[in-house]
Formats: structure tokens, sequence, C-alpha cells
């Protein structure tokens, strides 16, 4: 019985996984039409923008309301497998599996904190590629440097062994 319980919850950790990137994959890239476009191509510009951001906030919540369901589902499926356990006491166990639990609550959130880091940087940087031109020419340098060494933290698990890596931006 808990073989298939741990067969259950590695099942959801990897859709969480999936989901996570496909949340975090989610980039409306700005289409704006060249400067000397006539007004009519400038209005449609930015209404086609509006809609498409729109189209992916509700996207986006609805895979953060998937997210959190999932979520729910994986503790109480590590509750039963707990509750399975609780009949040995091993105060050893016990104290790691609390360990375990606060871990993956930082790890969660830390992961949280990762996507959207992301999508900020992402969002500095389509910026600074508009404005580097102009700004190189006004000011005779670079408007903002670095951003192929930016880095963010991200938790991975293969429930056994937990692994922090850094993505690139």
């Amino acid at each position: 019985m808990t073989q298939d319980l741990q067969d259950q919850i590695l099942s959801l950790q990897e859709t969480i996984q999936t989901l996570e990137q496909e949340r975090r994959d989610l980039v409306v890239h700005p289409v704006l039409p060249p400067e000397d476009a006539p007004p009519a191509a400038i209005v449609e510009a930015y209404r086609a923008q509006a809609r498409a951001s729109a189209e992916q906030a509700a996207e986006i919540k609805g895979i953060d309301d998937a997210i959190a369901a999932l979520q729910l589902q994986l503790r109480q499926k590590r509750a039963l497998v707990g509750h399975y356990r609780e009949h040995q006491r091993d105060p050893l166990r016990e104290e790691i599996e609390q360990a375990k639990a606060k871990a993956e609550h930082y790890a969660e959130r830390i992961n949280e904190l990762s996507g959207e880091l992301i999508i900020e940087v992402r969002s500095l940087k389509e910026i600074a590629d508009q404005l580097s031109p102009l700004y190189w020419q006004y000011e005779g340098k670079p408007f903002i440097t670095g951003f192929k060494r930016v880095t963010v933290p991200h938790v991975r698990s293969d429930s056994t062994v937990w692994n922090v890596v850094n993505r690139v931006v």
C-alpha cells in the first residue's frame, strides 16, 4: 500500500514541477510597431499586446490554482505515508520528517520567488534592450550590463536527495 502511495506522491511532484516550469516559460514578448507606423497600426499593436497580457495572466492564474490544488493533495498523501509509518514510532525518523517538511516549505518558497524573479529580470532586460541604443548615443556607455551572468536559485529533489542549482535567466 505504501509503494502505491509513494508512486502517487512522485507523480504529483512531477506534475507540479512540470506546471511550475510551464508557468516560468509563459512570457509575452511585446511586438511594438515601427516608429514610422501609421496611428492605426500603433493602436492595434498596443491593443494586441494588452489582449495577450490579459490572456497570459488568466493562464498563469489557472496554473497557480492547479499547483495549489496538487500541493494540497501532495501534503495529504505525505500525511498518509506518515500515518502508515507512525505505528513504528522511530524518533530519529520523526525528527528527519519534521526537518524535511520545514525544508520543503522553504524550497517551495525559494522556487516561487525564483519564478517571480525570472519574470522581473526578463522584463528589465526587455527595457534595457529597447533603451540601450539611445542610451549609448546619449551617454556613451551601456545602460545595464551583466545579463549573461544573471542566475537565480532553484531547488530540485528526486524525493531522496535535494539539489540547489543556479538557473541562468
